[in-house]
């Protein structure tokens, strides 16, 4: 099994430099939980870099624009951003919501989101 996380931003230094703007200037208005959840404003939040670094999870980072650019087909549902895919064989199906993570204040909620989940598996 692995995980696909696919952040609710285009990729790209510049949409980068923007995205780190508008985390500052207007947190609240700010559209990626994911990103806010596991980024700074300039670099990879400690404990979920640590989460990420011990773990034996496949996992696989996506911007929005890569992952509708590699999994482009008239079969895939439309997804809302950000969103976890789990990939278990059976093709991709959502391990956490963009709902999901409205619901998430910190990084260690979403570490322990991801280890009760798998915990389903």
């Amino acid at each position: 099994m692995s995980l696909l996380f696919v952040y609710n931003a285009n990729s790209g230094a510049m949409n980068a430099i923007l995205d780190s703007m508008h985390k500052v200037l207007s947190p609240s208005t700010y559209d990626c939980k994911l990103c806010e959840l596991t980024y700074s404003t300039f670099s990879e939040r400690s404990a979920w870099k640590d989460f990420r670094d011990k773990s034996t999870l496949d996992m696989r980072f996506l911007h929005k624009d890569e992952f509708q650019k590699e999994y482009r087909s008239k079969w895939l549902p439309k997804y809302e951003f950000p969103v976890v895919l789990a990939s278990a064989g059976k093709g991709l199906e959502i391990f956490i919501s963009s709902e999901d993570f409205e619901g998430l204040d910190s990084q260690q909620a979403l570490i322990d989101l991801i280890q009760e989940r798998l915990s389903l598996y």
